[in-house]
């Protein structure tokens, strides 16, 4: 008998909950395997012996739809970045040591990139001391940056987020007869995938967003302040999708950084709300999306979570055919009909690496996304799910305060 644990880390997602789901209920048909426990906060949870029994606190059915449903980490997250382990030992002896303890084989990280080069660095030590313990990761990220995999769970509902609330954006600013733009603000630091997903309109024959500016293409204020003259030549009320790590002079944004060394961006939204306002002075507005685009469950995408749960499932069964130091991947097999299979790449490939969006996918004066692009993201925004509610609100899973102290 050996006993398994898994950890969700950096950024909530509509999915990452249902990745959870998928390695507790695939776990549950394994007999050898007993103890499912569920790491608090991480790789901090393991590193401190944080622990919690999951078969105790997810007991009915009902608790498995309701957490499937959930949106962010149950378990927590963390941004930890660990140590090379030849120059620092130390916190893998105590991650060793909660395996040792807890007679765990198997350890799955739900996480973005920078959880696979936990996977990558934490499968390489295990295998050097010669233990025997499975460490796979499970890949989660709304920027869909992860390389190798064709997409990434939490992705598919972000995009549906997004292309909603731009839609619903679009209504509300074609309503009066004064010409204006609306800008709206989209993450993404290095990769454009997000801020592109909003050009799926255009399928509906929407002409908004007229704009779109991604990382991938150099920004020149300039010639944005020209695109948007162009536009409003033609259209009363211009939107303008923009990301969040578009490069913009210094202090626009903050310098803070995380333990990664990856900046906290915000603010590019108000900033070209001002530029617009000074330079052109029209009616304008900025919104930001922000943490709203992570977490808006009600409005998630179904094929986004039964993929998540499909994927967390997949790799348990990796785990227990011997392979260790892996990340589960998708890779598409067709857009007509959707399809797609679930690989494993090596973590070493996955980890520190970017995939950002095809410049094929970018027009020409880099300022929208080309049509045959949507035929890439419009397979991930498919399907509705069926919430349960309480007072008209969708329910959410969660577990006790004091576990998670």
């Amino acid at each position: 008998m050996i006993n398994i644990a898994v950890a969700q880390s950096g950024g909530p997602t509509c999915a990452i909950n249902a990745s959870l789901v998928g390695v507790f209920k695939e776990s549950l048909k394994v007999p050898k395997i007993d103890a499912i426990f569920g790491s608090i906060n991480g790789i901090e949870g393991i590193i401190d012996n944080h622990l919690v029994d999951m078969k105790s606190m997810i007991l009915t059915n009902a608790d498995i739809e309701l957490l499937r449903q959930t949106p962010s980490t149950v378990l927590g997250s963390c941004r930890y970045k660990l140590p090379d382990w030849r120059e620092d030992e130390e916190v893998y002896k105590k991650i060793v040591d909660t395996f040792k303890q807890r007679n765990i084989g198997a350890f799955f990280y739900i996480g973005g990139n920078d959880s696979m080069d936990t996977v990558n660095k934490l499968s390489e030590y295990v295998y050097e001391q010669g233990l025997d313990v499975k460490i796979i990761g499970i890949p989660k990220t709304i920027d869909n940056d992860l390389c190798i995999t064709d997409h990434t769970p939490g992705f598919g509902s972000a995009a549906k987020y997004v292309a909603t609330t731009m839609h619903e954006i679009t209504r509300d600013s074609i309503v009066y007869s004064i010409p204006s733009v609306t800008i709206v603000e989209i993450m993404g630091r290095h990769a454009g995938w997000l801020t592109a997903s909003s050009a799926v309109l255009h399928a509906m024959g929407e002409t908004a967003p007229h704009l779109v500016y991604v990382p991938e293409i150099k920004f020149s204020l300039e010639r944005f302040l020209a695109d948007v003259r162009q536009e409003m030549s033609k259209h009363k009320a211009v939107i303008v999708a923009v990301s969040e790590g578009i490069e913009v002079p210094e202090g626009v944004q903050s310098g803070v950084v995380d333990n990664f060394g990856h900046k906290y961006l915000s603010g590019i939204g108000k900033y070209l709300e001002e530029i617009v306002r000074n330079e052109i002075g029209c009616k304008v507005r900025s919104v930001e999306l922000n943490v709203m685009q992570r977490c808006s469950s009600h409005v998630g995408s179904k094929t986004d979570i039964d993929e998540a749960e499909a994927i967390g499932a997949a790799g348990v069964r990796c785990a227990l055919e011997g392979n260790t130091g892996k990340v589960m991947v998708f890779k598409r097999v067709s857009d007509t009909p959707y399809t797609v299979v679930i690989d494993t790449a090596a973590a070493n490939e996955i980890a520190n690496n970017e995939k950002p969006l095809p410049r094929k996918y970018i027009n020409s004066a880099g300022n929208n996304i080309r049509d045959f692009a949507i035929d890439y993201f419009m397979p991930l925004i498919q399907g509705d799910l069926q919430l349960v509610t309480e007072h008209g609100i969708p329910k959410h899973f969660a577990i006790h305060e004091s576990v998670l102290k």
